[in-house]
């Protein structure tokens, strides 16, 4: 119902409400024909000449005469086939569509937005069935400010520009006192990016007393007899060097880390759906931009903006993380070089000069440059720009300009003959009478 529809039937309650008072106090000298208008705009406030016109139509207030009248053009003109398009994919969050449509230059309001969707719910695949509710197997629990973090992956496909299908990890980090989170993205979930990534969430967030976790390979290889996790070698190293402590979760109970469970599946319905990217590195700072944002919003579930709180209270008792020697050898993993001097990371190869004679170096990816270090981490080998194509990335100097010669090892028994090369004969020589009667 529009808003003149809604204020036609309020005046016509009024209006009756009001001939009822009137007839009441009448009497039987009631006559609707005969009505004191006057009296009539006292008591309703109605103008007498809209009186007149109602009197005509025995005081019924007709529709209005647009009512049902849509505008031909409206703000969404031109970006509804987007916002089908967001639709058909399951899009239906009214904040991302918003978002996307803002992105393509949208200037309506968010409101327009709600109305849109919510009359074109029919776009809208419909939902798997839900299992009936199991009833409530736990508590909810609270923890002290910057105690503990849950941490855990998400997977998601990715098409590329071929029409190929390949997977992307998400790794994702939040607070469990005030919801601060932060997500990046890493091309799998090997255990050297699990590394980097607790580092740069440290580094966004600081350094708690423990972390949550479930039980991932990277992290616990077993329990002994008494149900005691036997951590993984490198991670309990990791943990020395950086300085927290680990509890991991029930198995088959993701209820536990319910906070980081939510959040990815939060990042899949707020910000992947619709995005597109030419490469990991963009696709993480526009992920470092939508944390700092969402951050910075109110959050009903723990009625508290997360940035404020985690200023005011987590960053008082999470310890600072500082950039140390033994903390670069986790944000440069070893790679073996190959015969051709190339190493391989992220699926991609890059060249190594070829005066280095290691067989191990170490490698780091920042933003857009590719950084190689010899094993000790003392020098800084190579360069090379972030590039996501499968072509090789040569460097300088990745082979000797003069390359030794191999000489026989056994007597040449091989001969062959050369003889002079001749000059070939003009096209005209054939015409060359005069020299033929020399000849003769």
């Amino acid at each position: 119902m529009n808003t003149n529809e809604s204020n036609n039937d309020l005046t016509q309650v009024i209006l009756s409400q009001a001939i009822e008072q009137i007839k009441f106090e009448q009497g039987d000298k009631f006559d609707l024909n005969k009505i004191n208008l006057a009296e009539l705009e006292r008591r309703t406030g109605i103008t007498r000449a809209k009186l007149r016109r109602y009197k005509k139509n025995n005081f019924i207030i007709p529709p209005h005469g647009r009512t049902g009248m849509k505008a031909e053009t409206t703000v969404l003109t031109g970006f509804s086939g987007v916002l089908d398009d967001l639709l058909k994919n399951n899009v239906s969050n009214a904040s991302v569509c918003f978002d996307r449509l803002c992105e393509h230059g949208y200037k309506g309001s968010l409101t327009q937005v709600r109305v849109y969707i919510e009359q074109h719910k029919d776009l809208i695949p419909p939902k798997r069935l839900l299992k009936n509710p199991q009833g409530n197997r736990g508590r909810r629990y609270q923890t002290g400010p910057g105690e503990s973090y849950q941490m855990d992956w998400g997977f998601i496909n990715v098409e590329d520009y071929n029409g190929n299908n390949y997977r992307f990890a998400c790794f994702a980090m939040v607070c469990h006192h005030c919801g601060e989170c932060y997500i990046e993205f890493f091309p799998n979930a090997k255990q050297e990016n699990l590394f980097i990534g607790m580092i740069h969430a440290f580094y966004y967030m600081g350094v708690p007393r423990y972390v949550l976790t479930d039980n991932m390979k990277s992290v616990v290889i077993s329990r002994d007899s008494e149900g005691h996790p036997i951590w993984q070698r490198d991670y309990e190293s990791f943990m020395k060097t950086i300085g927290f402590s680990t509890k991991l979760c029930k198995p088959r109970h993701p209820f536990t880390k319910g906070k980081v469970e939510r959040l990815v599946r939060f990042v899949k319905d707020n910000f992947l759906p619709g995005r597109v990217f030419t490469n990991i590195t963009e696709l993480n700072y526009d992920a470092l931009h939508w944390c700092n944002r969402h951050n910075s919003r109110y959050h009903r579930a723990v009625d508290c903006i997360p940035d404020e709180v985690h200023q005011k209270s987590c960053w008082n008792v999470a310890s600072v993380l500082d950039q140390t020697e033994a903390m670069m050898y986790y944000l440069c993993p070893e790679r073996a070089i190959s015969f051709d001097g190339f190493v391989s990371y992220e699926g991609r190869r890059f060249g190594v000069p070829f005066w280095y004679q290691k067989r191990i170096c170490r490698i780091q990816r920042s933003e857009y440059i590719i950084t190689i270090y010899d094993q000790d981490m003392s020098r800084v080998l190579a360069t090379h720009n972030v590039t996501w194509s499968r072509k090789d990335s040569f460097c300088h100097d990745q082979y000797v300009k003069e390359q030794p010669e191999e000489y026989p090892s056994m007597p040449v028994r091989s001969k062959i003959l050369q003889i002079e090369e001749r000059e070939a004969d003009s096209l005209f020589s054939k015409f060359n009478f005069e020299e033929g009667l020399w000849n003769e």
